[in-house]
């Protein structure tokens, strides 16, 4: 890389030769960047052109480093921006404001230096090691270590982590939480909305730190919103699910009712006994259980009139044939109405909805 970046005439010096400066020059700024960080950094400094340039001089594994070293980079300081300009003997091209690297960022300048389609495959190929998976440490980390360590944290604290490890091993933790807590935790899940990576950074190092001694090596390999709430909710028992659902209800009745439409779908009636299918259609009118089956998969359409009498079954498909084009919004309501006899039948303990990682039952 040193030889390559030395032919570019904007850049002046080597790394080498910058590196060496560095130490007789302003160390406190970039002491501990290393010469592919110094290197991120003047290119995000240069025009597009220039930077184009710089970039098309590298070998595939030297442009690949620096690539990811411009994701990886985030917000630089102007000082530090303008102290690894003057290793590189550059004057400063941005003036004094601050440099900012990131994954748009790289796309960017690499498309622009090597086209669309090659940038797009280098980008592929560095996106498994690019990033550093947040509370990577914990995501084979037994539940109830997790829980007894975390639940005395912060309740912020402790959605941020559940929205991060595996909705699997999120749902156990989640259980274990007290009621209010766990009502409080759900609800920050769910409405949490973006986290800037220097707060999860801090939050994942302080953990891991005082988590070292306390995690068994051997059970260990290694952003938030609704859905990965729902995903945590359809993998944990029917009383976790209700307490947590009943708690929603009472801080956040509208979040409550997004959450419970998306915990079971039209779609998922193929994944019910046949018993529970056929007590569902008695309880639904034909005229709206057409609408509702109007445009679903073949499986679904099935499914339904698998469970139903060869007469209703003729019925049913004449109904839909003489309805013709029907609103989404119409068909999403009748499916709705489905869902909800499900959940009633469900409450009142006349059908069962698996869920998750529940047990089978033997007879």
């Amino acid at each position: 890389m040193v030889e390559t970046l030395a032919t570019v005439s904007s850049i002046g010096t080597s790394l080498a030769a910058a590196a060496a400066a560095a130490a007789a020059a302003e160390p406190s700024l970039t002491r501990g960047m290393t010469g592919r960080r110094k290197a991120a950094v003047l290119v995000l400094q240069l025009d597009r052109e220039a930077s184009s340039k710089v970039l098309n001089q590298l070998s595939e594994r030297e442009l690949e480093e620096v690539v990811a070293e411009i994701a990886r980079a985030g917000d630089v300081p102007s000082e530090v921006s303008a102290a690894v300009l003057r290793e590189f003997g550059v004057m400063r091209v941005s003036g004094d404001a601050m440099v900012r690297g990131g994954i748009e960022q790289s796309r960017a300048l690499l498309r622009a230096a090597v086209g669309d389609q090659r940038a797009d495959a280098i980008l592929d190929r560095l996106s498994g090691t690019m990033f550093d998976v947040p509370f990577k440490f914990l995501q084979n980390a037994d539940a109830r270590q997790l829980l007894n360590f975390i639940s005395d944290e912060h309740p912020q604290t402790i959605a941020l982590v559940l929205a991060h490890v595996p909705a699997p091993l999120a749902s156990k933790v989640l259980a274990g939480l007290g009621v209010d807590l766990q009502a409080d935790v759900a609800h920050r899940i769910a409405t949490m909305d973006q986290t800037t990576p220097d707060i999860i950074h801090q939050i994942e190092a302080n953990l891991q730190r005082r988590m070292a001694n306390l995690l068994v090596p051997s059970e260990l390999s290694a952003v938030g919103g609704v859905q990965p709430l729902v995903d945590i909710i359809n993998r944990a028992d029917r009383g976790t699910e209700k307490l947590i659902m009943e708690g929603l209800e009472e801080r956040d009745p509208v979040l409550a009712e997004e959450v419970r439409s998306r915990m079971f779908m039209f779609e998922d009636l193929i994944n019910l006994e046949d018993r529970a299918v056929q007590l569902v259609l008695r309880q639904v009118e034909t005229a709206n259980l057409a609408i509702a089956l109007k445009g679903v998969a073949g499986v679904v359409h099935a499914k339904i009139m698998a469970n139903m009498s060869e007469r209703a079954a003729t019925s049913l498909a004449e109904e839909i044939e003489l309805l013709g084009p029907v609103r989404v919004q119409s068909v999403e309501e009748a499916q709705t109405e489905v869902v909800r006899v499900i959940r009633e039948l469900e409450e009142s303990g006349q059908i069962i909805v698996r869920r998750g990682e529940e047990d089978e039952f033997v007879a």
